[in-house]
């Protein structure tokens, strides 16, 4: 058989033995913040949609396993499994995980919903001060400033971090449960 021309780039890539989710494990493996699909494509040399296949791909094989796929901000990105964080802080040398004071939850639960959300929102809702426990769960890097708002004293606006999800072990804001659904279970245990 006669080669007519140089392989493509794509059949280049193949040849090497590595799948594409194994390609794709490896730059999520070196990157230090989440990536978009759509680089992870350029990258790679191949569609936004083979990507999109091969983070499946990875994210069944992460299952039962200490990694996990995190999705942020629209990004991707390789997180050990939050089942393991005792362990990895023992290794590491590390604090203890983080306890959050109940006033911290309710702050946390507040941003979490309402985000982006001004601390006179917060002290609204919970009807206390809340400076000392936004100063804490922002130098935690739970919360962080994403702006200010266009009211009296633009008031600085907070969102959840990256380190939120991965605390909480959620790949998304998605996954947070329902309110009603919490007032529901709420009620249940009140009976």
């Amino acid at each position: 058989m006669q080669n007519t021309g140089p392989p493509s780039k794509v059949l280049r890539n193949e040849r090497n033995g590595l799948s594409l989710a194994a390609r794709v494990e490896s730059v999520l493996f070196v990157a230090d913040e989440p990536i978009l699909a759509h680089r992870l494509a350029e990258a790679l040399e191949v569609t936004p949609e083979r990507i999109h296949e091969a983070l499946q791909q990875l994210t069944s094989h992460y299952e039962g396993s200490g990694l996990r796929l995190q999705h942020v901000d629209g990004g991707v990105q390789v997180t050990t499994a939050p089942e393991a964080a005792l362990c990895i802080e023992r290794f590491l040398g590390l604090e203890a995980r983080m306890h959050l004071s109940q006033a911290a939850l309710e702050a946390l639960a507040i941003v979490a919903y309402r985000q982006p959300t001004t601390r006179p929102t917060i002290e609204a809702i919970r009807g206390v001060d809340c400076d000392s426990v936004i100063r804490r769960l922002v130098s935690a890097g739970l919360i962080d400033r994403v702006g200010r708002a266009d009211a009296v004293g633009r008031p600085f606006l907070y969102g959840t971090t990256p380190e939120f999800l991965q605390h909480f072990g959620l790949q998304s804001l998605d996954e947070l449960p329902d309110l009603e659904e919490s007032r529901d279970d709420d009620a249940q245990m009140v009976r």
